[in-house]
């Protein structure tokens, strides 16, 4: 989260992409702009997919949360599946693979709870944008 700003962040959550909900947050990043682990982690899976270009999987020291980061351009040098990485880490870097733009390759960014692709995914745009204004979290 390092220098990320409220304007850098898009809630586009529930909106309809290619006929299913987003579930996920677009950060607007140039291409070549480092994705950061966001927590401590491992990397469960990286894979290459026709919407989200080359992707990271990676999951919570508990195994609850699955952090899903999609149209990197590519990897951080040295990353591999099973890698253990501390929050902040270099994992890639943003760009245009996948389905993004070319002329504006936003991070596509989601969390699920139980797992990847069967677990339900979570909105934290409105954490997120109180954490970057400075507000305090809802009760």
């Amino acid at each position: 989260m390092e220098g990320l700003k409220a304007s850098e962040l898009r809630d586009n959550f529930t909106e309809i992409h290619n006929g299913h909900r987003h579930g996920a947050i677009d950060i607007i990043k140039p291409k070549g702009a480092p994705a950061r682990a966001v927590v401590e982690c491992t990397i469960g899976k990286l894979f290459f997919s026709k919407a989200g270009g080359n992707t990271v999987y990676e999951f919570d020291r508990a195994s609850v949360y699955c952090y899903y980061y999609a149209h990197l351009d590519n990897y951080a040098d040295g990353l591999y599946e099973g890698m253990h990485v501390s929050r902040g880490t270099v994992i890639g870097y943003v760009g245009p693979t996948g389905d993004a733009s070319p002329a504006a390759p936003p991070l596509h960014f989601a969390i699920y709870n139980s797992g990847w692709w069967k677990g339900a995914p979570i909105n934290r745009y409105p954490t997120l944008i109180r954490l970057l204004k400075n507000v305090p979290p809802a009760p």
